[in-house]
């Protein structure tokens, strides 16, 4: 993926025909994963076939944006200006059969309070015709 450096926040992707229902889903306030119309299982990121049936009917469908906090790590590092210090970086488990994990930042509370296990909800932060998934405590 090529990210184009955004001057006055997170740097944000570049969209084509394969992510552009994950990073411009949120237009509708929900979150969209690939799924297999034959097993039915969730998966992320994008492939053409599913990776258990091996099945080609895959579609992006929306999701509950609901998870839990797998794991999780503090950034301290102040690597884009404009993005405050310190942040989480999490993995989240998505409720959807899979497993579904994403990568994404949690916000919304102290990080001395984030814990493994954490119920959590999506929302979107707009960039134009980009919504960025991030979570939050349910």
């Amino acid at each position: 993926m090529t990210i184009d450096a955004e001057p006055l926040g997170r740097p944000l992707p570049t969209i084509h025909d394969m992510n552009g229902y994950f990073w411009c889903g949120g237009r509708d306030g929900q979150l969209h994963i690939q799924r297999c119309g034959n097993c039915g299982i969730y998966f992320h990121p994008y492939q053409a076939r599913c990776r258990e049936c091996r099945s080609a009917d895959v579609k992006p469908e929306a999701v509950s944006g609901r998870g839990k906090v797998l794991s999780f790590t503090v950034n301290h590092q102040p690597w884009f200006p404009h993005v405050p210090v310190p942040y989480v970086i999490a993995l989240i488990e998505l409720e959807e059969k899979g497993p579904v994990r994403l990568v994404s930042n949690l916000l919304g509370t102290p990080v001395e309070e984030v814990k493994a296990g954490m119920p959590v909800k999506v929302y979107f932060e707009q960039h134009g015709d980009i919504f960025v998934p991030l979570f939050t405590p349910a």
